[in-house]
């Protein structure tokens, strides 16, 4: 009854049905770990941004990784920016969508040490190879507040951090980087500046961060274990179909043939 489930197509099919499930609620599990961290990520966040600032040099220090529970930290500095080793983020965006830069200045603390801080976003006003102009910071002694930022990694934000830029432009935020660069003991990490405010409206400081979406994920979850779910149903309904069918045509073929009508 059953035997048509030996044959090539029905064990090829029932494999394939086989690999599929294990497939799909590993996958769903993948977007729930996805839901998870974005979960715990923008819980971090809203902690971060509620907190009262505290100073830079408390949370991080040269050669430091800044650990998970201080992203988006609020922090604050006392220095003087060194405009005069400032470079350029290349190929970032405002909330326009439009190409721009970010603008990285060295912020150098009274006690040598120096915290790269992200002024914030300028756009394109040249050619790509060319140092964009950018408005200067305030002189003097000041004090800035931000964001306490990790350094960007390839990996992290998926952009390749390739070789002969132009001068004074970079891909990646990096206090290692830096910290060859400058010959100088560079925090680590970075800040989001937020204060003071920049005279013209440029650079455009960055906005905060969204963390109230948690994203589609543990709607994709559910939906790939449906699916494995879905799976073995189907192929039960198939293999009813087929013996329903094949039942049907060998009685088809043992009924006796009609009498020939009579003259």
């Amino acid at each position: 009854m059953y035997r048509f489930l030996l044959s090539r197509q029905w064990v090829i099919l029932t494999l394939v049905a086989l690999a599929l499930i294990p497939t799909m609620i590993k996958l769903g599990f993948w977007q729930l770990h996805r839901h998870e961290h974005k979960v715990a990520l923008n819980a971090v966040i809203s902690a971060s941004l509620s907190a009262k600032p505290v100073p830079a040099e408390s949370l991080t220090a040269p050669g430091k990784v800044v650990a998970h529970d201080d992203l988006y930290r609020r922090v604050t500095a006392e220095g003087t920016y060194d405009t005069a080793h400032e470079v350029v983020v290349r190929r970032r965006t405002n909330a326009d969508g439009e190409v721009g830069f970010h603008v990285l200045t060295p912020f150098d603390l009274d006690d040598g040490r120096v915290l790269m801080v992200n002024r914030g976003w300028i756009p394109a006003n040249g050619a790509q190879t060319a140092f964009p102009k950018i408005p200067a910071p305030a002189k003097g002694e000041v004090t800035v507040t931000g964001r306490l930022m990790p350094d960007e990694t390839s990996g992290a934000s998926g952009i390749k951090n390739v070789a002969g830029l132009p001068d004074r432009q970079v891909m990646l935020i990096s206090s290692g980087q830096q910290a060859k660069s400058l010959g100088k003991r560079v925090l680590g990490g970075y800040i989001e500046q937020t204060a003071p405010a920049s005279k013209g409206d440029s650079p455009e400081l960055l906005p905060d961060p969204e963390h109230n979406d948690i994203g589609p994920h543990m709607a994709y979850a559910i939906q790939w274990w449906l699916f494995s779910a879905g799976v073995p149903v189907g192929w039960v309904v198939l293999v009813r179909r087929e013996r329903r069918d094949r039942a049907t045509a060998a009685t088809a073929e043992t009924a006796p043939e009609p009498a020939p009508a009579a003259v």
